[in-house]
């Protein structure tokens, strides 16, 4: 699934190609990924501008005039693209948006479990996924980041990847993060230190804004507004290397399942809280 990163990294490409654009034309190929009525959603879009692109939590969201909101979550396969000339869809693609001038705006999904809605203002504000999601990572300071985590007994893989937490985690970055931080995932937040969960933070923002500079990871579907694969998983230290050597003390990393996700760690770098033992 597309995490904070690569939305990201999508919304800001984008932004660049179509923010200013009207809509002409919406070719809806397979109207199953519509949140809504199809006529509604069809008559929102028709002749708007889009007047901004953006990320909350992984919703790409672009903001149309008038005003109307374009949600897309992408899911697992979701992707939202500006294809080259005489680019035609494919199989998987799902909706068409014909900008004026001759641009095209192209969302795919593979496995079909992404989905799309046009909301107005006061919708979107009332939508309980958007009203509940968690404060962003990149936005907070370290000190609201240990208020929210200081007192909970969940484990902190499992409160990372929770939206309503902290909004735009999965898997790959929670691990990646953890590990800069020497906590394993298995850690319970009321069990560590101020000082530690500041530092996990800081690792978490450190990993982010790395990511993003990569362009995102690529491994699976992931590409970015104009199809490109980005390269963070070029520089993965722990997420997706089970049975590979530690890069700073060389000892074997291993996996743990934590609600429902697997988990990398170094069992060394990474000490098993004695509870979890």
């Amino acid at each position: 699934m597309p995490e904070l990163p690569e939305v990201e990294t999508i919304a800001s490409g984008l932004a660049s190609f179509v923010c200013g654009r009207k809509i002409q034309e919406v070719r809806l190929i397979s109207s199953h990924m519509i949140i809504g009525d199809e006529i509604i959603f069809r008559k929102r879009l028709k002749s708007r501008i889009i007047r901004n692109v953006r990320r909350r939590a992984k919703l790409l969201i672009m903001d149309l005039s008038d005003p109307v909101h374009l949600v897309f979550h992408l899911k697992m396969t979701g992707k939202v693209w500006v294809p080259g000339e005489r680019t035609d869809p494919n199989k998987h693609t799902h909706m068409v948006l014909a900008l004026k001038g001759g641009q095209d705006i192209f969302f795919e999904d593979q496995r079909k479990f992404g989905y799309v809605a046009a909301m107005t203002p006061e919708e979107l504000g009332r939508w309980s996924f958007y009203a509940g999601l968690g404060p962003e990572p990149l936005q907070i300071e370290s000190e609201e980041f240990v208020s929210i985590f200081k007192h909970r007994k969940a484990r902190i893989k499992s409160l990372l990847l929770d939206q309503k937490v902290i909004a735009g985690i999965g898997n790959i970055y929670a691990d990646e993060a953890l590990y800069l931080a020497g906590i394993h995932p298995c850690s319970v937040p009321s069990e560590i230190s101020a000082d530690k969960l500041a530092g996990l933070h800081n690792c978490l923002r450190e990993v982010l804004l790395a990511a993003i500079k990569a362009g995102g990871s690529s491994f699976r579907n992931y590409r970015n507004a104009l199809g490109s694969a980005g390269s963070f998983q070029e520089s993965f230290l722990v997420y997706g290397k089970k049975d590979h050597s530690c890069q700073q003390c060389g000892c074997v990393i291993e996996t743990v399942k934590v609600s429902g996700r697997t988990s990398c760690f170094c069992p060394h770098c990474q000490e098993e809280p004695p509870a979890a033992k």
